[in-house]
């Protein structure tokens, strides 16, 4: 027999094993008073979670998985399901969308997990892309590499966090780069297994657009964008890799600038058919305007949500969840203080064996939280192939400049011993 209606909302929270996002939003669901249920690829997170309830997922298998949450909601009926991440998205989707919970179109998800797809709907909603073309890793890069222009950028169509993106400028760098990456995909395939929902043997090649990157965070009401922030990137991202390091917010962009990243984002986001929740997105301004380079149906990775607090201390996380149990948040915004995070990059492959300079990196003038995410004793691996950082750097000040200072000089405080 059903159980009677709780009194209070119950949330699926999607939350891979080895996320960041945990602590933050299930502190958000505590403090908003709601059931919690716990889906995790293995039963020690949700564990170490200690929710009422928990369910032990494969979400690579989406379709297996949301006849799982069907069964558990039949008796514990579910308000929303919250995806915390890439690997998440389809499922929470696709279970929305099962249980009858508001949702984005199946389709637009998928676009959203797969680089090609994503380009491809962009270009038939007339969105401006770059030229774009996708090929087997089991081509030959040479023969490629004769008729692409230059410069270019090779990408998997499915990793994410800059994983794996290589700039070419010359057909010998092509085909380096195009095998190197072929090499990180036929490594992560063999991880992945037999039942990986992602295409380890495409990768994406399309043209380098140049100029100025930023990311747009916010959030889809009823297909409305409203815009959380939007945040520089100082440090040029020019490749041959991408790594981000700095976001800043508000943005040092002009007014004009900001309208049209907020105009694309918005374009990009219908053309797709989404109209649900958070998204995130990340756009290059040149000269010609404009460039939507990704997005993506979730909150920005990383700890760097913490950057952010709406209204009296509201968290990023405790606004998603209250628009996915359907309370307002249209007339949130974010707090006037400027805020930043850096992505402390890797300088080196190796085992971390010491963070020194910690406690001075802390009593940097504005600096709120230094969050070394990797153990000593970890591996650490710098992009291409790398997928984690070292850490995380916040600051907060009266402006953007003083901001980006902060983080800065507490990163030059910082050294990091790799052996």
């Amino acid at each position: 027999m059903s159980e009677r209606a709780s009194e209070k909302p119950r949330i699926l929270l999607l939350l891979p094993t080895r996320t960041y996002r945990a602590t933050d939003f299930l502190a958000a669901a505590m403090k908003l008073n709601v059931e919690v249920v716990v889906a995790s690829e293995e039963a020690a997170t949700t564990a170490d979670a200690s929710p009422r309830d928990s369910l032990v997922l494969d979400f690579s298998t989406p379709i297996v998985a949301t006849q799982t949450i069907t069964e558990f909601a039949e008796t514990r009926p579910i308000t929303a399901i919250v995806g915390v991440d890439d690997d998440t998205t389809l499922l929470a989707t696709i279970a929305s969308a099962s249980l009858g919970l508001p949702h984005n179109p199946v389709a637009s998800a998928k676009a959203t997990r797969d680089k090609y797809r994503l380009r491809q709907t962009l270009a038939k909603g007339g969105v401006p892309c770059p030229k774009f073309r996708r090929f087997s890793t089991h081509d030959d890069p040479t023969e490629i590499g004769k008729n692409v222009d230059f410069p270019c950028v090779i990408k998997p169509l499915s990793l994410s966090a800059s994983r794996g993106v290589i700039r070419a400028d010359t057909p010998c760098e092509f085909t380096e780069a195009f095998r190197r990456i072929t090499v990180l995909l036929e490594t992560l395939e063999t991880e992945a297994g037999p039942n990986a929902a992602s295409s380890y043997s495409e990768v994406l090649v399309e043209d380098y657009i140049a100029g100025i990157e930023v990311a747009l965070e916010g959030i889809l009401l009823d297909g409305e964008l409203k815009t959380l922030a939007l945040f520089d990137k100082p440090d040029p991202l020019e490749g041959p890799f991408f790594e981000e390091t700095l976001y800043i917010t508000p943005s040092r962009l002009t007014s004009e600038v900001q309208d049209e990243l907020q105009n694309a984002t918005a374009a990009a986001a219908a053309a797709l058919g989404l109209r649900h929740g958070p998204i995130h997105a990340e756009l290059r301004y040149n000269a010609k305007g404009a460039h939507l380079i990704e997005i993506a149906a979730r909150t920005i990775g990383g700890l760097c949500s913490r950057t952010l607090r709406f209204g009296a201390g509201m968290s990023l996380e405790e606004l998603v969840i209250r628009h996915a149990i359907g309370q307002h948040v249209e007339r949130l915004h974010r707090e006037q203080q400027a805020a930043g995070v850096m992505m402390i990059p890797v300088p080196k492959a190796g085992i971390l064996g010491e963070v020194q300079g910690k406690s001075a990196a802390r009593k940097v003038k504005g600096v709120t939280e230094v969050n070394i995410t990797i153990p000593i004793g970890g591996e650490v691996i710098p992009l291409p192939e790398g997928a984690r950082y070292l850490g995380f750097i916040f600051a907060g000040a009266e402006t953007p400049e003083a901001v980006e200072a902060a983080l800065r000089e507490a990163h030059r405080r910082l050294a990091f011993v790799i052996m």
